[in-house]
Order: structure tokens, then sequence, then C-alpha cells
């Protein structure tokens, strides 16, 4: 089963204390994933081990749990004698993972041309819709996971999990360098750019559907934006309500 990305987590419900402590570990990790996801906690940002136990009202061991797994995820970066921080991965690293979408996504719709059928067609243009609405409407975390799993839609399309897991993969890199930093512009040049992706795989158009795969993503690839902050850690991750 894939590992879960930034972007196929979803909003976190309000933390209650006195659940189990495995559950309140899952409960701190979608917290600052959504946090990142939604720009509140931006690279570089220090995760002060004793102010989130404070905020969750657990020991810093059930927190030191947490991180753990974000890290594993890729998420954050863990420093001997230094701490926690939300990772700041090099702009290069997003280019070679950019790099290496380009050369895959574009077979992978080629192939999907050949195959897909008109259902699938159709749940492509749901997801669109949804997209769409999610942009129009600032949805943040919204766009972003659906943005996010229109590329591992069309993994699963053509009936391939290892492929799917792959590009979920790379998307959880790449997320937290670009995905999460589209302005409303972007996102709405992004959905514009899946919508045509679309119409080439509808046509069974596999070579016109690689091209636009490849201009989408060199397009993501120059929209990157850091804009690194300080925020007030505590009242980034307290429950609201």
């Amino acid at each position: 089963m894939p590992r879960k990305s930034a972007a196929q987590l979803h909003v976190v419900d309000a933390v209650r204390p006195a659940r189990p402590a495995a559950s309140v570990t899952d409960r701190i990790v979608d917290a600052i994933t959504t946090a990142i996801v939604e720009r509140r906690l931006m690279p570089g940002t220090r995760l002060v081990e004793q102010q989130i136990a404070d905020v969750f009202e657990v020991s810093r061991t059930v927190v030191r749990q947490a991180l753990n797994q974000l890290s594993r995820d890729r998420l954050i970066t863990l420093e001997p004698a230094r701490g926690a921080f939300v990772a700041m991965p090099s702009i290069d690293e997003a280019r070679q993972v950019f790099q290496v979408r380009r050369l895959i996504e574009g077979g992978m719709v080629r192939q999907l041309a050949a195959q897909i059928t008109d259902r699938q067609v159709e749940e492509l243009r749901t997801h669109l819709r949804d997209e769409r609405q999610a942009v129009s409407r600032s949805d943040v975390s919204g766009r972003t996971r659906l943005l996010a799993d229109f590329h591992v839609v069309l993994a699963r399309l053509l009936g391939n999990e290892v492929l799917a897991e792959l590009i979920a993969d790379l998307l959880s890199r790449s997320q937290l360098i670009a995905l999460m930093y589209q302005s409303s512009h972007s996102a709405e040049h992004s959905q514009s750019e899946h919508v045509d992706i679309v119409d080439a795989l509808a046509a069974r158009d596999g070579r016109a559907a690689a091209r636009l795969m490849e201009r989408h993503l060199e397009a993501v690839e120059r929209n990157l934006r850091l804009d690194p902050r300080t925020p007030d850690l505590a009242a980034v991750l307290r429950p609201q309500g």
C-alpha cells in the first residue's frame, strides 16, 4: 500500500487527550502535515518538542514518535543536538525530482491514451471538477491534495500500483517545494493544464498528452517560490474551536 503523501492527508479533527498514544501520534502527524501543506509551517521552521507536547497534552516521547514518522516521509529533518525542522529541500533536488517525473509521467500518459476507456475519461473529468471548485474557493489544502492526486489517479487508471506508489513518493518529495507554495494564479494554471491533458487522453492522442504533461511539469517547476518565516508554533498547531 502506498505511503500517504502530504497532499493525500486531510485536515485533522480536534485532539482528545484521552485517546490512546498511537492515535494521538497520528493526530500530531496529521496536524503538522496539514500545517505544512496549508503554508502555516514553512521550510526551516523549528518544531520544538515541548511546545508540541503542551498543545496535545502528551509526553515528549509521543511527540518524538510523530516526528520520526514525519522524518521518514521527508517532511521534516531531525538534526542531532539541534532538533526537528520542517524540511528545506534544495532547488537542485527539486529539479532532479521534476526531471524524473517528466521522464516517467510522459510515458505514463502516452500508454494511458492507448487504452483509456470512456468511463475512465469521465472519472478524470469528475476529478477536474473537484479541482476547479477547490481552486475557486481558494481552498489551499483541498486544491493541493487534488492537484497532486491527479497524477496518482492517472497511474492507477493503468492498473499499475507499483507505478502509482512511485508517483506518490515523487510527489511527496516535490510537493513540499512546489505544490504547497502555489499561488492561486499558479494553481489555476495547473488546473487548466490538467484539463488539456485529459482532453488529449479523451482524444486518444498519446503524443499530445505526453507533450502537455512535460510542459505542465516544467511550468510547475518554474513556479517554485520559497518564503520562509517563523510562526508561533503553538498557535499553528492548537486545535480550533
